[in-house]
C-alpha cells in the first residue's frame, strides 16, 4: 500500500530552476535510499543523484554543481533541487525509493513513481 509520487516538473527556460519532490506515503517503517533517474525517449535510463539515510549524497558528473539532492526523513520525502538547467536536462525524472514497510520490515523493497516531465527550452 506504499505509494511514491513525483511532482514539481514543468517547462522552464535554460538557466532556470525547478524543485522535484518524491513523496512516499502509506505504511512506511523506514526509507533507506532515494535515487533520481531520468530518461529521454530512445535512450537508456540515466542516473542523476542518490542520497542515503544519513544524507550522504552522490551525483552524476553531468549535474554536479547544479543539482542538490536532499531528504526529509520525518516526512518520507526526497527532493531534487535543479538549478542552472540546460536543454540536455530535458527528460522524464523518476524517483526510486528503497523502503521497509511496517508489514514487511524485514526486507527492503524498491518502489518507483510514475515520473515527472522536465522540459528545458527557449
Amino acid at each position: 500500500q506504499v505509494q511514491v509520487v513525483e511532482s514539481g516538473g514543468g517547462l522552464v527556460q535554460p538557466g532556470g530552476s525547478l524543485r522535484l519532490s518524491c513523496a512516499a506515503s502509506g505504511s512506511i517503517f523506514n526509507i533507506h535510499t532515494i535515487t533520481w533517474y531520468r530518461q529521454t525517449p530512445g535512450k537508456q535510463r540515466e542516473f542523476v543523484a542518490h542520497i542515503t539515510r544519513i544524507h550522504d549524497a552522490y551525483y552524476a558528473d553531468s549535474v554536479k554543481g547544479r543539482f542538490t539532492i536532499s531528504r526529509d526523513n520525518a516526512n518520507n520525502t526526497g527532493y531534487l533541487q535543479m538549478n542552472s538547467l540546460k536543454p540536455e536536462d530535458t527528460a522524464v525524472n523518476y524517483c526510486n525509493v528503497e523502503v521497509q514497510t511496517k508489514a514487511e520490515r524485514g526486507r527492503v523493497q524498491d518502489l518507483w513513481g510514475q515520473g515527472t516531465q522536465v522540459t528545458v527550452s527557449s
